[in-house]
């Protein structure tokens, strides 16, 4: 598999001088950064990778990651990639049920993606990777990092190779599975951005009735409810976390429409957004 070659090459690959940088979210992020409430890993195998995000000291700066480097992304932290420079990057999302892995290539100058790979499988929770993420997650709030970071990274991705490896028994084969997971983790990442049936179909190289069928299937829901609960899940934590106008909730959300956003944020919440936003 592509990206269990991946992983073992960088493993193998390491050196000592390689950085690893941690994301905040001690700062509102920036429109159009990456945001999303589950750990990231992103890990430089080509090109320069240049991204704005926060530094130890809480100042947002721009870092630029090189081949070797790794930026760690802990939960409901952001980061602003900047893609002008050609650069190949192999993420690891660590979902609350899936292990995401998406390979994206670009080269300088060109406005499309020169290559793009995506992958998953069903995560196993309450085993040691849990706590590798979790000792991450502390370790960036903390201003002295190594060699802690370099350990703990090793381990994480040693794991993630492992996990690969050995899927879980019920997943071995199951592509439906595979790709409801995949489409899901497509959504969670991409939710403030325009989501449709048609263009995630032809993404996943399915028709669109398939689609739909999948998300009944696998969901119990329509695509549709799935999309808006994600958007509503994201919309709830931004109310509690930062102080932005409604018609900024609305569009980081991925709802055009203010009003609109009001209406079905009350109808899944039982309050308007202001109210929920008082709530203790």
């Amino acid at each position: 598999m592509v990206f269990e070659r991946l992983i073992s090459s960088i493993l193998s690959e390491r050196e000592p001088s390689n950085n690893i940088w941690f994301a905040g979210d001690f700062h509102t992020p920036p429109v159009f950064s990456y945001q999303v409430n589950f750990p990231r890993l992103e890990l430089v195998l080509d090109g320069e990778y240049i991204n704005e995000m926060e530094n130890h000291d809480r100042k947002i700066t721009r870092v630029t990651a090189r081949k070797g480097d790794a930026i760690f992304i802990p939960t409901n932290s952001w980061n602003k990639p900047d893609w002008d420079c050609g650069c190949s990057v192999l993420s690891i999302l660590f979902g609350r049920s899936q292990l995401g892995l998406s390979f994206v290539s670009k080269r300088r100058g060109e406005v499309d993606f020169d290559d793009i790979q995506k992958y998953s499988i069903q995560t196993r929770s309450g085993f040691a990777i849990d706590n590798i993420l979790e000792a991450l997650n502390s370790l960036a709030r903390e201003s002295n990092k190594k060699p802690m970071d370099e350990l703990l990274l090793q381990a994480l991705l040693q794991y993630s190779k492992t996990m690969l490896d050995t899927p879980v028994e019920e997943q071995i084969n199951n592509r439906v599975k595979d790709l409801y997971q995949g489409i899901c983790i497509h959504i969670q990442e991409n939710f403030h951005n325009p989501l449709h049936r048609d263009c995630i179909a032809e993404k996943f190289c399915i028709s669109s009735n398939h689609l739909s069928r999948l998300f009944r299937q696998q969901g119990h829901m329509t695509l549709a409810e799935y999309i808006t609960r994600v958007r509503v899940d994201r919309a709830k934590f931004i109310l509690k976390k930062y102080n932005f106008k409604l018609s900024e909730v609305s569009m980081r959300c991925g709802f055009k429409d203010v009003n609109y956003f009001c209406r079905v944020f009350k109808s899944r919440t039982g309050r308007t957004p202001t109210e929920y936003r008082g709530t203790s």
